[in-house]
């Protein structure tokens, strides 16, 4: 197929071929891939500026993604990918036959920093959603800070680099630029541009930004890094949002509000961290759904609402293919056996790899049932449909963004795009969502949200206690 790029894409390449180090921080559907490829075919088949190159990118995205783009385009196709996974004796093979392009699992970047020590080969690295690189204290940041400087040309790739905060720019920006701009410690740059927020008396769970800090970030690194949104530069299809109310039935709502009584009155909401977040928000997303894990691990379902409103939308549908992001094991294993049950008419898949992204984009299926974190980077999955259902929400509004841009995307054959939400009401869902709908900081807006549901069990619980001394004059 031949390459025309747009104006944005040109000037992404040129930049590429130009800068010893850039970020590229452009939305999913935009390209990067494609831009990297053709960058890197510059520099070492016209300028002979560079000789190894190294992708390091999530693991599904690495089995497939850069060698089938190369494989894509006209321009590309002499390009030499191979894909480092496996065992170590088969990823030393790989790494031991001539390519133009290694493409490695970011699990796997402390091993090859450790294999290779003084030796480093590539003086090209491209960090494929280096958002992954993001924690300074990782073992795959400090393994990649260990051979920067062997490193003559650094590419990071990413859509959402601060999903969760200013924060998260630190690490990324540091290995692109050695803290040339944003200081060259985190302690640094945190006292630099924030406050402490979330606090005990000995310890700092959180911070917020300062006011302007924002602008100042940004305007720090903008001779660095490139920023751009789909929407700005290509005629995408329509974006149609659809939110689906679940009503729990009597018994389940009853269940589900004594749930979260018992799990939310053990908390106290004045030290609500990120981390307590996660779980109490997690174990209630879970009961929104159908179904919890027990201590022990084991699946108790509670009801079968959710399920029942994903089989009226499936209805709606009418045929029309359908990806859907589940939340939780047991969601999917309900899921499924629901529509063995139910829809035998159904194509029916769990996206496991390369095999599955295919055969969706072919129309060889009716339902794609994908965990988000697990096809969120890299996939094009446009071909296959224009339905994307969310029947478990996600806290993680960079998964949310990332999922629903494998449909809404350049490319897609279709003039609009649907994404449907199925949302338990007056449940966490609806605090969930509500983050989502505002594109609000999903840290700050999850943790403001438990504690006020924290706040409001209790007061109900007091309320509670007063009925009844009320009622009973001699206790």
């Amino acid at each position: 197929m031949k390459y025309t790029p747009h104006d944005y894409q040109a000037y992404c390449i040129q930049r590429v071929v130009k800068d010893p180090a850039v970020g590229l921080f452009l939305r999913p559907g935009l390209g990067k891939t494609v831009i990297t490829l053709s960058a890197i075919n510059i520099l070492k088949y016209f300028r002979w500026q560079v000789s190894k190159v190294l992708v390091v990118a999530p693991k599904k995205v690495a089995e497939a993604t850069w060698s089938k783009e190369a494989a894509k385009w006209d321009h590309l196709q002499h390009l030499r990918t191979s894909v480092v996974l496996g065992n170590a004796s088969k990823r030393i093979k790989t790494l031991n036959t001539p390519a133009d392009v290694y493409v490695i699992n970011r699990e796997n970047v402390e091993w090859l920093v450790d294999y290779y020590r003084q030796a480093w080969p590539f003086d090209m690295v491209v960090l494929d959603e280096s958002t992954s690189f993001k924690n300074s204290q990782s073992k795959r940041f400090k393994a990649m800070k260990r051979v920067r400087r062997f490193i003559k040309k650094m590419v990071l790739l990413t859509g959402t680099p601060s999903s969760k905060g200013l924060i998260d720019l630190w690490a990324q920006v540091y290995l692109l630029d050695g803290g040339e701009r944003l200081g060259t410690t985190l302690s640094a740059y945190r006292e630099r541009y924030f406050d402490p927020d979330q606090r005990s008396r000995t310890q700092i769970f959180s911070y917020k930004a300062k006011d302007g800090a924002e602008r100042s970030v940004l305007s720090a690194i903008s001779d660095i890094c490139v920023s751009m949104k789909a929407e700005d530069y290509l005629q995408l299809p329509d974006f149609i949002q659809h939110e689906i109310p679940v009503i729990l039935d009597p018994k389940a709502k009853k269940a589900y509000d004594l749930f979260e009584r018992d799990l939310l009155l053990e908390v106290d909401e004045d030290i609500v961290t990120a981390g307590t977040a996660g779980v109490l928000v997690g174990k209630l997303l879970q009961f929104c759904n159908g179904a919890v894990y027990s201590n022990e691990g084991n699946v108790v379902p509670v009801h079968d609402c959710k399920l029942e409103a994903y089989m009226e939308l499936l209805e709606q549908l009418n045929g029309e293919h359908c990806l859907t992001f589940y939340g939780y094991q047991h969601d999917r294993d309900r899921i499924l056996e629901h529509l063995k049950k139910h829809r035998k008419d159904l194509r029916v898949r769990v996206y496991k790899g390369v095999k599955d992204e295919d055969a969706w984009n072919n129309g060889e299926v009716d339902v794609l049932l994908v965990h988000p974190a697990s096809c969120a980077y890299g996939l094009n999955l446009q071909a296959g449909g224009r339905h994307v259902v969310w029947y478990g929400l996600n806290w993680s509004f960079e998964l949310n963004d990332q999922g629903n841009c494998r449909l809404y995307r350049q490319g897609s054959p279709y003039e609009k795009v649907f994404v449907h939400y199925l949302i338990a009401q007056d449940c966490e869902d609806e605090d969930v969502m509500a983050t989502i709908r505002d594109r609000a900081d999903t840290h700050e807006a999850v943790m403001l949200a438990l504690k006020a549901r924290i706040k409001k069990v209790r007061e109900d619980t007091s309320d509670d206690g007063k009925r009844v001394l009320d009622s009973n004059p001699e206790s």
